[in-house]
């Protein structure tokens, strides 16, 4: 068992109502502990900071910093795919699964909602609207994220470009990436080293880096000029993925919206094709 885990069920029966309630709230949300400082987690709870405080001295805790890096380790190295099966164990009751599972992601897209700030999502908008040059990049399962990105972004914009490591390279990528240009890092549980690699070298660089991740705490943000947290109650980047295409959904109709003269332009272009050795005529369909 994770180690404030365990000091929690052996300590808990001698805890005093508050600091109870700070062990529940520990469980059952452990990531507003590994994102957040001691008053933002004690507004949620109703508590005072210093119950919090007492809560970390109650279990050994030298303080809440130390507690909050001992959360934030657990979350890091937890196994999306375990949270994935645990998650849907607990709707296979027979009845109703696949509208459970369903109503399941439409839960994890409102909690997102309610932690996404709109000035966030429009500077990411803005940005991507004025850049010269749009680098995007995601490995394993964050990789078919960015490939639906960067195929709507060309829809309506152009200028993107999807780093795919076997057959780019890299280094004349980056030496073509200036502080005109942006890169759109999308980093999830467990945090592709190569794409924060990337973000590294191009900050130093002077290009704007647009963070797409899990937490406000995870390896990208340390270089990111914009986060755009994606944070559900559990640790599954497959669960995640349905969340995160909504959320660049978002985004993508933003720049719709906003540069509209360049995407009609577009959009006219792309009707003036004769595709129907591609595609089936109206009707075939």
């Amino acid at each position: 068992m994770v180690r404030y885990k365990q000091k929690i069920k052996e300590n808990f029966h001698d805890l005093s109502v508050g600091l109870k309630k700070v062990a529940k709230h520990l469980l059952d949300n452990p990531q507003s502990f590994a994102m957040h400082a001691v008053v933002k987690v004690a507004e949620e709870i109703g508590v005072s900071d210093a119950t919090v405080i007492r809560f970390c001295h109650a279990l050994g805790y030298s303080g809440y910093s130390e507690l909050q890096q001992e959360v934030r380790s657990y979350l890091m190295n937890k196994s999306s795919l375990q949270q994935f099966q645990a998650e849907k164990e607990q709707l296979t009751d027979n009845i109703d699964f696949y509208l459970k599972v369903l109503k399941q992601h439409q839960g994890y897209i409102q909690s997102v909602i309610e932690q996404l700030r709109e000035e966030d999502l429009h500077q990411a908008v803005q940005r991507l609207i004025e850049t010269d040059q749009i680098l995007v990049s995601g490995m394993r399962s964050s990789f078919a994220m960015t490939h639906w990105l960067v195929f709507t972004l060309n829809l309506v914009k152009g200028n993107a470009k999807l780093y795919q490591p076997a057959s780019d390279d890299l280094l004349l990528l980056l030496s073509q990436m200036d502080e005109h240009s942006t890169y759109v890092a999308i980093s999830f549980h467990r945090y592709a080293q190569e794409t924060i690699r990337v973000a590294q070298v191009l900050k130093e660089n002077g290009v704007f880096i647009i963070g797409i991740t899990d937490s406000e705490v995870s390896p990208i943000t340390q270089y990111a000029d914009l986060v755009i947290p994606v944070s559900i109650p559990v640790k599954s980047t497959i669960d995640a993925a349905p969340v995160v295409i909504a959320v660049l959904n978002a985004i993508v109709s933003g720049i719709m919206i906003h540069d509209r003269e360049n995407f009609e332009r577009r959009k006219t272009e792309y009707e003036t094709h004769q595709l129907d050795y591609f595609f089936y005529r109206e009707d075939f369909a």
